[in-house]
């Protein structure tokens, strides 16, 4: 039997930040994970995805725009192979450096799956079968979520796909059938149709990237038109399955049945919390009928002693998310001053090309609210920056309150958006508004001056449209 203050069960983005606050807090912590450090993210996760989404614009300024750039070629030769391989080597240098975190912060690192035995006990059996019993004052759950598919749909890593066959497999098909249109859908065909695959999207809802502003989805969807990726919304799947050839998909949409048929299929529709199994419902903790763990704003559950973090909170399913989730607990248990995250101000990227970032309400939402709004806009065809990249589709579009001020939102659409964020998330968080941002004086040239040239715009004073 082993002794901690702090177990963390899991080991991605919230589990081993959180363990590191803990141990930082003079905190004996130990930390469990059945497969690996890093956790999905670092290791199948948002870091190989976007090694390999930088190889795709590579390769899709080289098959698409040469001749405006002034490069030609007799044979291009593309190898997805060697992609996947680099992928492979940036995710295995990030979790080497997890593993060198956890040895400098003193932290025992237990692999093995995890079962909660009471609220201060968990067994752990490692690969061989032998089992470690492990106490701890306090119990961080931090296990993640699992892709969601229906159970008529038989993954078979060939020919029907999750995220994760789908980014470690060297070879592309020829045509591909992505389901989902959320993040994780359109960054894989961001990847696919770079390297030549015919790709077509199909999601239930009326449009792509159905969370973020309407003005985000239909400017996407132009995007994607234009590089030739199909997208069929407004679209049921009502039957996939593998045939010899590949996929074959029935879907129906207001306008009746259509049938398709690819290579293969990826199925992009949403994760489920991984709390079952741990334990956790013999000892009373309260989980929702989808699978989420019940927590308060400092990370604690019904049940003294017994924490959860990350997506198995379902809260909102970021790794950055799940991060900060980790820090706040690891400094209420330690009885040290922290904060609460606003949800709804949290972060949102997503990698495709063009590039997706935002956080707050959208436009609609706010109007929803009743609240009179005023809208700062700016193109980034109008920013020397983008245009020297060659890069300049998009917009910033920060959304305000018309009478305080206040920041409500932000939604971008454009060449590295996903960098330009913090600008504005910090600014709503310290209360500063579109003034004081058009006031800040950017660098010339940048992309951060389309941030600027949008709050300008919010005060009634475009500068450059």
């Amino acid at each position: 039997m082993s002794d901690y203050d702090v177990i963390v069960i899991g080991a991605g983005p919230a589990g081993y930040v959180c363990a590191i606050r803990a141990a930082q807090l003079g905190l004996k912590t130990a930390i469990v994970d059945k497969q690996w450090l890093g956790g999905v993210c670092l290791n199948v996760g948002c870091i190989p995805s976007k090694a390999l989404l930088r190889n795709a614009d590579v390769a899709h300024i080289l098959r698409e725009r040469g001749k405006e750039f002034g490069f030609s070629f007799d044979n291009l030769n593309l190898d997805y192979g060697v992609a996947v391989k680099r992928s492979r080597q940036v995710s295995d240098r990030l979790v080497k450096g997890v593993a060198f975190l956890m040895k400098k912060n003193n932290i025992d690192v237990h692999m093995g799956a995890a079962k909660v035995t009471a609220r201060d006990a968990v067994d752990v059996t490692d690969s061989e079968g032998k089992t470690s019993n492990l106490s701890a004052k306090n119990i961080v759950i931090a296990t993640g979520a699992t892709t969601m598919v229906p159970p008529a749909w038989k993954v078979d890593g060939k020919h029907i796909l999750t995220y994760l066959e789908a980014i470690l497999q060297p070879v592309l098909p020829k045509s591909a059938i992505i389901i989902g249109a959320g993040a994780i859908g359109v960054e894989f065909a961001t990847i696919w149709n770079s390297y030549g695959v015919q790709v077509t999207i199909v999601e239930m809802l009326p449009r792509l990237v159905p969370l973020e502003d309407e003005e985000v989805s239909t400017e996407l969807a132009r995007a994607f038109a234009k590089r030739k990726i199909s997208i069929m919304v407004g679209h049921r799947v009502e039957a996939l399955e593998a045939t010899d050839a590949g996929v074959s998909l029935r879907a129906s949409s207001e306008k009746g049945q259509v049938t398709l048929e690819a290579e293969q299929a990826l199925v992009a529709i949403g994760f489920r919390p991984n709390s079952r199994g741990l334990g956790l419902e013999e000892l009373g903790v309260k989980i929702s009928d989808k699978g989420a763990i019940e927590i308060d704003e400092g990370m604690a559950t019904n049940v003294p002693g017994i924490w959860a973090i990350g997506d198995v909170t379902a809260k909102l399913m970021l790794a950055h998310v799940g991060s900060a989730q980790g820090i706040i607990c690891a400094e209420t248990i330690a009885g040290v001053e922290t904060i609460t995250l606003n949800y709804e101000m949290m972060p949102r990227a997503t990698y495709c090309q063009p590039q997706v970032a935002s956080f707050g309400l959208t436009e609609s939402q706010a109007k929803e609210r009743g609240l009179d709004v005023k809208i700062g806009r700016f193109p980034f065809q109008a920013n020397g920056k983008a245009l020297g990249l060659g890069d300049y589709a998009g917009w910033v579009k920060i959304i305000t309150d018309a009478k305080y001020g206040e920041i409500l939102g932000g939604h971008m659409i454009g060449p590295e958006v996903t960098e330009l964020l913090p600008e504005l998330t910090i600014a709503q968080m310290m209360e500063l508004t579109t003034a004081e941002i058009a006031r800040n004086v950017h660098a010339h040239p940048t992309l951060s001056e389309a941030l600027m040239e949008a709050a300008h715009a919010a005060e009634g004073h475009a500068i450059q449209i």
